[in-house]
C-alpha cells in the first residue's frame, strides 16, 4: 500500500514534461474521498463488531477464528491510522501532515499488508493439517496458534522498519516553479536501484511467494479429500460430518485469499511496470491513470470486505452481525419465549401434581 504515497510522487515526475492539472479539476478528487468514506465506516463496524464476536463469545475462540481475529486487528490498524490521510491524496495538492504521519502511514500499511498475507497463509497451512488429520487432539493447538499470531506481528513489523526509516516530505516543482509536498517512502539519496529492489522484495514477499505457497497447500488438499472420498473405509464414514465441516472452513479461508489476491493484483502490477519499465514516465498515460487509482482504491478495499465475506459464508459469524450490527434477535427471542413457556408448563404440571398428590394424602388418612 505504500504505493499510494510513491504513486503520488510517480504523478509528479510524469507531469513535469506536462502540464500540470490541480486537483480541483480532476474526477478522482470528488470520487476517490467518498469511497475511502465508505471504506472507513464499512471497515470500522465490520472489524470493529468482528473483535467484539471474539470477545464476548468463549464458544467463538477457536483455531481459526483466532487467525480471523489476528486479520480483524490488522485491518482496524490500517482504517484507523491510515485512511484518514491517505484518502487526501486525491483531494489535496500538498501533503499537510509532515513526516511522522507519513512515516506512521506509511509503516501502519507495511504492518497490515504482512499480517493479513501471512496470516492467510497460516490459515491455509492449518486447513490443510486439519483435513488431512481430522482425528488429531487439539491439546497443543491453541496455545500454538497464539505463538504464530504473535510471529507474524513481530515480522510484518520487522519487514516494515524501512518505511519507518526511509519515509518522509519531499518536495516537488509544478507550473509556474511553484512547490508542493508529497510523502514519499524511498529516499531520492539512494536512486532507483533501491526503490526497484523494495518493489520486487515486496512484490515476492507480500503476494507471489504466499500465492504459490497457499496455492500448495489447497492443491495437497483438493488431491487427499479426493482419495479419501474414494477410498474411506467404514469405520470412518461416521467422520464425514467432521470432515464437511472442516471444509467448510476451508472455503471461507479460500474466499478470503482470493479477494485479498484480487485486491493487489492491480497495485502490485502497477508498481512493477512503473519502475522496471525505463519509459513509464513517457508512456503514461490515461489507461495507467485510472489503472493505478483502482490498484489504489482496491488496496484499501481489502481492509473492509473481509467482514462481509464473513457474513456471507459463516452461518455463526452471520447470526452475531445481525444481533450486533442490525438487532435481528426475532430468533433468540423466539427461543427465549419457547424456553420460557416451557419452564411455565413444567412449572404448573408440577403444581398440579403436588397439589393432587396432597389431596390424595389427606384423602388417604382421613379413611384409615
Amino acid at each position: 500500500m505504500e504505493g499510494s504515497s510513491s504513486e503520488f510522487a510517480n504523478e509528479l515526475d510524469f507531469n513535469e514534461t506536462d502540464e500540470y492539472v490541480p486537483y480541483s479539476q480532476r474526477l478522482e478528487t470528488y470520487i476517490v474521498p467518498v469511497v475511502f468514506a465508505v471504506i472507513f465506516i464499512v471497515g470500522v463496524l465490520g472489524n470493529g463488531t468482528l473483535v467484539l464476536i471474539f470477545a464476548k463469545h468463549r464458544n467463538m475462540r477457536n483455531v481459526p477464528n483466532t487467525y480471523i481475529l489476528s486479520l480483524a486487528l490488522g485491518d482496524l490498524l490500517v482504517i484507523v491510522t491510515c485512511v484518514p490521510f491517505t484518502s487526501t491524496l486525491y483531494t489535496i495538492d500538498s501533503w499537510p501532515y509532515g513526516d511522522s504521519i507519513c512515516k506512521l502511514s506509511e509503516v501502519t500499511k507495511d504492518v497490515s499488508i504482512g499480517v493479513s498475507v501471512f496470516t492467510l497463509t497460516a490459515l491455509s497451512a492449518e486447513r490443510y493439517c486439519a483435513i488431512v488429520n481430522p482425528i488429531r487432539r487439539h491439546i497443543s493447538t491453541k496455545p500454538l496458534t497464539t505463538f504464530v499470531a504473535i510471529a507474524i506481528w513481530l515480522l510484518s513489523s520487522l519487514l516494515a522498519l524501512p518505511a519507518a526509516l526511509f519515509s518522509n516530505v519531499q518536495t516537488a516543482s509544478v507550473n509556474n516553479n511553484s512547490t508542493i509536498l508529497y510523502c514519499y517512502p524511498f529516499p531520492e539519496e539512494y536512486g532507483s536501484t533501491y526503490a526497484k529492489t523494495v518493489v520486487l522484495v515486496k512484490f515476492l514477499a507480500y503476494y507471489a511467494v504466499p500465492l504459490f505457497v497457499i496455492g500448495g497447500f489447497y492443491v495437497l488438499m483438493a488431491r487427499h479429500l479426493l482419495i479419501s472420498t474414494r477410498n474411506m473405509p467404514g469405520e470412518l464414514q461416521g467422520q464425514s460430518t467432521q470432515i464437511r465441516a472442516r471444509k467448510k472452513v476451508a472455503k471461507m479461508v479460500l474466499a478470503f485469499v482470493i479477494i485479498f489476491f484480487v485486491c493487489f493484483f492491480p497495485y502490485h502490477t502497477f508498481m512493477l511496470w512503473f519502475h522496471f519499465n525505463p519509459n513509464s514516465q513517457y508512456t503514461y498515460n490515461e489507461y495507467w491513470h485510472c489503472y493505478r487509482i483502482v490498484g489504489f482504491c482496491l488496496s484499501f478495499l481489502n481492509s473492509c470486505i473481509n467482514p462481509i465475506a464473513l457474513y456471507c459464508v459463516s452461518k455463526a459469524f452471520r447470526k452475531h452481525f445481525n444481533r450486533y450490527l442490525f438487532c435481528w434477535c426475532t430468533d433468540d427471542r423466539r427461543t427465549n419465549d419457547i424456553s420460557l413457556a416451557h419452564v411455565n408448563s413444567s412449572s404448573r404440571h408440577m403444581r398440579q401434581n403436588s397439589v393432587t398428590t396432597s389431596q390424595y394424602t389427606i384423602s388417604h388418612n382421613e379413611k384409615t
